[in-house]
């Protein structure tokens, strides 16, 4: 028999200074049983620093040739696609084909490293393509503040980013290993 996904739900304040910002996001998260607290809090995390009202989230680990996240127009064109972890390199140049902006947020200590100096060549011609960093630290401290069901605060400003549940806040120093072209 297979194992159901475990819900959790998320009330998510997001003050985005940089872009201009400011909504309140009631979110499911539907965490696979292989999924850690750890990775579903890396994907709320996505959401937070991308929030717009179209964002929405895939259906997950075991869906292949889907985004964690992505929005669409109201075309259906995917105008952004986010994935979290460490993506084969062949799916990100797929995903930068499909969508006008792709995201990796990538986390998990020194295998983000080797992952990077792996896929970096063959990565950096993807004008359309940003990857970033999440500090194991922030990632494991993230995941301390997963509960099934939440209520955080999102603040973005100059490049920083706090998460807080209202006892405990996690500032988060993404570093930026590429950026796409114009940005």
């Amino acid at each position: 028999m297979a194992l159901k996904s475990t819900v959790f739900k998320a009330e998510l304040a997001v003050a985005d200074i940089d872009r201009g910002y400011y909504a309140d996001h009631v979110v499911t998260l539907a965490r696979h049983p292989s999924e850690t607290d750890e990775r579903m809090m890396v994907r709320l995390l996505a959401f937070a620093l991308h929030a717009d009202p179209q964002l929405a989230f895939g259906r997950g680990l075991s869906t292949e040739d889907e985004a964690d996240l992505w929005q669409r127009d109201l075309t259906g064109r995917i105008e952004r696609w986010i994935d979290v972890g460490l993506p084969d390199e062949r799916d990100i140049r797929k995903a930068c084909g499909r969508a006008d902006d792709v995201q990796v947020i990538a986390y998990g200590g020194r295998a983000v490293a080797l992952w990077w100096s792996d896929v970096r060549e063959r990565l950096a011609k993807q004008a359309r393509l940003t990857v970033r960093e999440v500090p194991v630290e922030a990632s494991q401290a993230l995941a301390r503040l997963a509960q099934r069901s939440m209520r955080l605060q999102c603040t973005i400003q100059d490049g920083h980013v706090w998460m807080a549940d209202g006892t405990t806040s996690v500032p988060i120093e993404l570093v930026a290993l590429q950026l796409r072209d114009g940005h």
